[in-house]
């Protein structure tokens, strides 16, 4: 039975480490590599609450970015696919509607590419982020399955988050709320807290309470690990990321 399923922002640590980095003011591109303790999407672990490497390059012309980032990942071999590795493209248009308040619009492939499953966990996502001074409100919507559940299309994830610098630290609390059409018992609320420090330029180490509510179906979570822990269980996860 398929019960280790990813769930698509970004818990805070997951948006830390892996959302696209500000592009270089020569060319528009940057480049990012990093690890991570346990790789967690949404809250829900890809890794099987085990480390994963990670790293993507970006473009950015003007308001217009575009991107590429891949990570090692356990889930889709759990599952009895293929796949070792999850790779994202996306691209989007940012833009300013006032002095502190801005609009992010955009769209998001997940690609998991010879995974061999009868219901292919490739994923596209429609997404709109509002962001008034430290605090942004994103929206994202599949317009395909959803990470290999069964007539999921029109799934939605809604979250909120926002950055504080204190002392030389950044701090990200974050909330958010998956929705998995038409399979609601996979549905669920993630949440966490990271604390950011950049130590020298480029080089940027964090730390996050992680953590879901995840809900238990005959007596075993629905998303679990084929030893049957728990990957949304609240944990500690601590990453590093080199930009460049």
């Amino acid at each position: 039975m398929l019960n280790v399923v990813k769930i698509a922002a970004l818990a805070s640590l997951a948006a830390a480490t892996l959302a696209p980095v500000a592009a270089r003011a020569d060319d528009g591109l940057s480049y990012n590599v990093g690890a991570v303790t346990d790789y967690r999407y949404r809250g829900i672990s890809q890794s099987r609450l085990l480390p994963a490497v990670q790293g993507g390059v970006d473009y950015a012309q003007g308001p217009f970015y575009v991107g590429v980032w891949a990570s090692s990942i356990k889930w889709i071999k759990d599952a009895g696919g293929n796949a070792k590795a999850e790779t994202d493209f996306y691209g989007g248009y940012k833009g300013e509607i006032s002095k502190d308040l801005s609009y992010d619009v955009g769209v998001l492939r997940y690609q998991y590419f010879s995974a061999n499953q009868a219901i292919s966990p490739n994923t596209t996502e429609v997404y709109g982020a509002v962001t008034y001074g430290p605090a942004t409100l994103k929206y994202s919507h599949s317009v395909s399955n959803l990470f290999g559940f069964a007539d999921s299309k029109n799934s939605g994830y809604l979250d909120a988050s926002a950055t504080f610098e204190v002392a030389g630290l950044s701090l990200t609390p974050h909330l958010g709320y998956q929705s998995v059409a038409k399979n609601s018992d996979y549905s669920y609320v993630d949440y966490s807290f990271t604390v950011g420090k950049e130590v020298v330029k480029g080089l940027t180490l964090t730390g996050a309470v992680v953590g879901t509510d995840a809900k238990k179906v005959n007596d075993a979570y629905v998303y679990t690990s084929p030893s049957g822990k728990n990957l949304g269980k609240a944990a500690v996860v601590l990453g590093a990321k080199y930009a460049f």
